[in-house]
């Protein structure tokens, strides 16, 4: 019960994260940017950060680099634990 509990968890911070990512790509302080504060602090204040910061341009929009490596290392991770799972392996190491 409990490590369902704990993926639960870090799979949900890991959407809002995301979500909050997203809000950040259309302002100034980018997508990366607002993912790593909200991953780092919690959601809430890279949500602040994001909506602190000035909009950009209509018509822009601005992911960056850093935003698109961290989707992929986020994805490969939950790959992983999901795999992990399905395969059992997870309940070893735990």
């Amino acid at each position: 019960m409990t490590l369902a509990l704990i993926i639960f968890g870090l799979l949900s911070g890991s959407l809002l994260c995301v979500l909050v990512g997203i809000v950040g790509s259309r302002r100034r302080i980018g997508f990366g940017w607002t993912f790593l504060i909200s991953v780092v602090f919690t959601p809430l204040v890279g949500l602040i950060a994001a909506l602190l910061s000035d909009p950009l341009p209509a018509g822009t929009q601005r992911w960056g680099c850093i935003g698109t490596l961290l989707a992929v290392i986020a994805i490969a991770l939950l790959l992983t634990i999901f795999s992990m799972i399905f395969w059992g392996s997870l309940a070893v190491v735990i």
